[in-house]
């Protein structure tokens, strides 16, 4: 493979929403616009949840079916028009047998949905002195692995909560993923303690890139979002990271990277597979 192919353009776009569901949409719509036009992009990723607020009494409201709900058809036009992959972050999806799913679709250059993703790991909490939140109040939640191909890089889909969970991004590893996209949510109880560490940890682990969109910050939400959208690379650096508000975040991904921290500290050749193992594939 040659070296410009291991060269991926990245935007992460981290909005603001509301209880607008269009015009939560039309914002990303147009932050989508602008990103094209000023850092041309191949993939661009949204956050968890951005066409809703976060809440479990918000989410059969806003939620739509998926190829043919609003918030679909917009982002197969975004992805059509301006040519990119798109990772539309979640939406709250009404599924079969009336359930809702927290739901990551992935669009691709032609505008067809190339995947989805429905959340594994329902955000089901409660710190003393933080927080409470329930999703399986209102939520249901998927079964199936997501991976998708981009111009030959494998790239595994988790949601928020998904990201706690080791074994999940180390089938991803075992897939050959070298990235996994986490959109994500985390609030300012888990946010300071965990968000950074999470994501150090899970491209230390597997070595690989991890990547995680948060909505911005809104302080007159019922759910505060933590923001620091982020990138962090295989050697579990922080390649870059966003504020607390609206931000566009844009930065080249150099993939041979991945390959080169796997030859130098070689751990997935080195594991005691007759004492323990993690080894089946995710599908």
């Amino acid at each position: 493979m040659s070296k410009a192919s291991n060269i991926m353009r990245l935007v992460l776009l981290q909005l603001k929403g509301s209880s607008d569901k269009t015009a939560n949409v039309l914002n990303a719509v147009s932050k989508i616009e602008a990103a094209v036009k000023e850092h041309q992009p191949r993939l661009i990723t949204l956050p968890e949840c951005f066409n809703s607020p976060y809440g479990t009494k918000y989410f059969r409201e806003h939620a739509e079916q998926i190829p043919n709900g609003y918030t679909s058809q917009q982002l197969s036009k975004a992805a059509l028009a301006n040519q990119i992959y798109i990772v539309g972050g979640t939406i709250p999806e009404l599924g079969e047998n009336d359930a809702i799913y927290n739901t990551c679709t992935v669009w691709g250059p032609t505008g067809e949905l190339i995947a989805k993703h429905r959340k594994m790991h329902l955000f089901d909490i409660d710190v003393k002195g933080g927080i409470r939140f329930k999703e399986s109040d209102t939520l249901s939640a998927g079964n199936d692995f997501t991976v998708i191909n981009v111009d030959g890089h494998k790239i595994g889909i988790g949601i928020c909560y998904d990201i706690r969970f080791e074994e999940m991004a180390r089938l991803y590893r075992n897939d050959g993923c070298e990235m996994i996209i986490y959109p994500a949510a985390f609030n300012m109880t888990t946010g300071p303690l965990h968000w950074e560490l999470l994501q150090r940890a899970r491209a230390n682990d597997n070595q690989l890139f991890v990547v995680t969109t948060s909505p911005a910050r809104d302080t007159s939400a019922d759910y505060v979002a933590y923001g620091h959208s982020m990138i962090v690379d295989p050697w579990a650096k922080v390649q870059s990271s966003a504020g607390e508000g609206e931000q566009i975040l844009a930065v080249n991904i150099d993939f041979s990277l991945v390959e080169q921290v796997r030859q130098q500290i070689p751990v997935f050749s080195q594991r005691r597979l007759d004492l323990y193992s993690t080894d089946k594939k995710s599908k």
